[in-house]
């Protein structure tokens, strides 16, 4: 029968590095347990930009969010979401 290997208790990150340098995460399968980890607060990062659009455009996309009580910027984000998700898929 083959002797499971224990994963070691490290003294620092530096010495846990060395040890999975050398050895492959599927031999301590079996040590291993799930985490349970709750990502529904993460938000992504953003970055700010500038877009010039044109006044007539602005008013109408102000419009419609305002009809559908939703910030103006993140009826734009929703709106530019789901146009690129479309043409990646015909890519």
């Amino acid at each position: 029968m083959k002797t499971k290997k224990q994963i070691p208790v490290f003294k620092n990150e530096d010495q846990e590095r060395q040890f999975w340098d050398k050895h492959d995460l599927t031999e301590f399968l079996d040590q291993l347990k799930p985490a349970n980890i709750d990502f529904s607060q993460l938000k992504p990062s953003t970055k700010p930009i500038t877009v010039r659009l044109p006044e007539s455009l602005l008013h109408n996309l102000k419009k419609i969010a305002h009809k559908n009580d939703v910030p103006y910027q993140s009826l734009l984000k929703i709106y530019l979401s789901d146009r690129i998700k479309q043409e990646l898929k015909s890519v």
